[in-house]
């Protein structure tokens, strides 16, 4: 996710500098990102150090690994080094904004901006605010996110906001209709994509993201919320311990070829105890 926010604040005009803790990520990101600008007096560079690519930002993005302790860590960082003035924004799909921002002591300042996976097509950014969220900040936010070419809405601060808690339950049914043995994979997701026009479907989603992100994000939804229909289905705990992670790991709920390819063969067998955790 953080290297298509990258690649498509580049592409819209900004200066972009990016951060990550496998330098050879950041500087792929880098050079693939240059290599496709649209504006030739815009750049891209490399940061050494989360210091370096903040102090003299107008607006962070974090996007690291969605898990709470990881991203308060990492905004914490942020806050001490960048202006006071900068706009702070987590690209969460999950976590409470409030929280984080007690956990990383960024009160005030910090906005969710979930972006959508890849983000360089994906038209939609939710806008996540709290209740002490001045005005000012959220439309510096959603001035930014139209400035990249997308559509902002803006939803009160909540567990999974608007998207994750709609995608994630339709997500997880597919998944016990494929451990129920209702349908295989490839029925599921053409008869979402022809039968409600998703351009999608929810297991080809759910590889695409990550099966280990998305496991992640229902773990963190469950807790929140407490309702049974955030619990992980089985098959995608089965799928995760067995390092299937979806298009990053070739095998999910479909196999993939060594450039992320979906492969045109039946997928391989799924099988678990059913239900949910």
């Amino acid at each position: 996710m953080g290297r298509g926010i990258a690649r498509t604040a580049l592409l819209h005009g900004f200066n972009v500098a990016i951060f990550d803790t496998d330098h050879s990520v950041a500087r792929h990101t880098a050079e693939s990102a240059a290599r496709t600008q649209a504006a030739t007096d815009t750049s891209i560079t490399v940061a050494e150090s989360i210091p370096a690519a903040v102090t003299l930002a107008d607006a962070v993005i974090e996007s690291v690994v969605e898990m709470e302790s990881a991203k308060a860590t990492v905004l914490r960082e942020v806050a001490r080094a960048a202006a006071p003035d900068a706009l702070l924004a987590t690209n969460t799909s999950t976590f409470s904004i409030a929280r984080l921002a007690a956990a990383s002591g960024t009160d005030g300042r910090l906005i969710g901006m979930h972006f959508f996976n890849p983000a360089e097509r994906m038209r939609l950014v939710e806008v996540a605010v709290t209740d002490g969220t001045p005005d000012g900040y959220v439309r510096r936010c959603t001035d930014l996110a139209e400035a990249m070419g997308k559509t902002a809405v803006v939803v009160r601060d909540s567990p999974g906001f608007i998207t994750s808690r709609l995608g994630l339950a339709l997500g997880n049914e597919a998944m016990l209709l494929v451990a129920s043995g209702v349908a295989e994979p490839p029925a599921i997701d053409t008869a979402m994509r022809l039968g409600y026009n998703h351009p999608m479907g929810p297991l080809e989603l759910a590889d695409l993201v990550g099966l280990d992100a998305r496991l992640n994000n229902l773990n963190a939804l469950y807790l929140a919320l407490g309702e049974d229909r955030y619990s992980p289905p089985q098959i995608l705990v089965d799928l995760v311990q067995a390092g299937h992670l979806g298009r990053k790991s070739g095998r999910g709920f479909y196999l993939y070829d060594a450039d992320g390819r979906k492969l045109d063969v039946p997928p391989p067998a799924l099988t678990s105890a059913g239900g949910q955790q």
